[in-house]
């Protein structure tokens, strides 16, 4: 019985790691992820209080903190969760207008798109602009892939945020950004 109880105390706790960076995972994926049955997914979601995909995704789409340098039609992708000056979360479903027609991968700048515009909403300024960025595509993107966009902050100096993202589809990393941020001030007393 104990050995039972750590098994599932360790999965119970990367369940919550996986939800955490992807919260739009299916029952029937993490159920692969683990190796155990769709309903043992269910039941540790039921302990933990984790609600199923569809409350999850109702819940992630209410922002807790308004973005502050970007208008509401200006991210690409949808809002799925932001903590301004900490984190932002987003989604953007790759449809055949995204993709190349000759090898059927999504255009770069589409990734480079979502990520970067949500670099700039996770800072708490009023006007933030992208100084630099480097960027790795690391596997290409397909039409009907959802990608999952996480932006961190690593650093602040002064004006000048360095964010990370990470661009997800399922598990498989697609994308990583770093990019360097400026918070512009409004004059004052000019």
């Amino acid at each position: 019985m104990a050995r039972g109880g750590k098994a599932k105390n360790l999965r119970q706790r990367e369940l919550i790691r996986y939800l955490a960076n992807n919260p739009l995972l299916k029952d029937e994926e993490l159920a692969g992820l683990f190796g155990v049955s769709i309903q043992t997914i269910r039941l540790d979601r039921s302990e933990l209080q984790i609600p199923e995909l569809r409350e999850r995704m109702k819940t992630a789409l209410q922002a807790r903190h308004p973005v502050r340098s970007l208008g509401s039609d200006e991210l690409v992708g949808e809002l799925l969760d932001i903590e301004v000056g900490q984190y932002g979360v987003s989604m953007l479903k790759i449809t055949p207008e995204m993709i190349f027609r000759k090898n059927l991968v999504a255009r770069g700048h589409h990734l480079f798109a979502q990520a970067n515009s949500l670099a700039v909403a996770v800072i708490d300024a009023e006007v933030a602009l992208t100084g630099s960025a480097r960027v790795l595509f690391k596997l290409p993107v397909k039409a009907g892939d959802l990608v999952l966009a996480r932006a961190e902050i690593s650093s602040r100096k002064g004006h000048k945020t360095i964010v990370k993202v990470v661009s997800r589809v399922k598990e498989t990393i697609v994308f990583e950004g770093i990019f360097t941020v400026f918070a512009l001030q409004e004059e004052e007393n000019q």
